[in-house]
């Protein structure tokens, strides 16, 4: 089956596929994606409307308490450390640009904090920019339909992806990869009966190289 063959398939799926993070900036997703780090975006947009209501710029962010930051986001794994984070994030792009989030993925890299996958979801949803950010999902369901190695790390993932897949798909096979991983072809659970691409699964390979890494 083609790469064009198995999008065509998960469009039809999964026609409304967007980014479910919600924002109506890039800084607000720039932050809602560290904030999604071991979470679920389900969990973080509970958090973010007080979080931006209080503090809605970089420079209110960077200035503020950080107890009245952990207390915005309390109800997410891992606040104490996600609040010191996007505080850090936001003295870093005031320092850097002045408060304004950059395109490049040379200059969003260079934010504290801010790696790959975040800056190609930002360049991608908020910039229209051809990006693929490989998440936990997207990682999973390219090795499970083959398009990568079951022992590639997410930078190779990516390098393939952006390879077997037509630039101008790009974006939109991100959210397909996190809709189909997140709503069927789930880690622990996927619901194979009926799926499309079982014939050429490689749910069996990836799940003994897991273990193999586990001892």
């Amino acid at each position: 089956m083609t790469t064009d063959e198995i999008l065509d398939i998960l469009e039809e799926r999964f026609p409304d596929a967007h980014c479910e993070l919600d924002h109506r900036n890039p800084f607000e997703l720039l932050i809602a994606v560290v904030l999604s780090a071991q979470t679920t975006d389900a969990a973080v947009n509970k958090v973010t409307p007080a979080l931006f209501e209080a503090f809605p710029t970089p420079e209110s962010l960077a200035n503020a308490n950080i107890v009245n930051i952990e207390e915005k986001i309390k109800r997410i794994g891992l606040y104490r450390t996600k609040a010191r984070s996007i505080q850090t994030l936001s003295k870093s792009l005031l320092e850097k640009f002045d408060g304004v989030v950059p395109q490049s993925m040379k200059e969003l890299t260079s934010l504290a904090g801010v790696g790959r996958k975040t800056a190609n979801v930002v360049r991608s949803v908020c910039f229209d920019i051809p990006a693929i950010a490989v998440d936990t999902h997207v990682d999973r369901i390219s090795k499970r339909l083959g398009l990568a190695k079951v022992y590639d790390s997410v930078e190779v993932v990516e390098k393939k992806l952006k390879r077997k897949l037509k630039r101008e798909r790009w974006n939109k096979a991100h959210h397909l990869f996190i809709f189909f991983g997140r709503y069927q072809c789930t880690a622990r659970n996927p619901q194979c009966d009926g799926c499309k691409f079982h014939s050429f699964c490689k749910k069996d390979k990836l799940d003994k190289y897991k273990q193999s890494l586990q001892g």
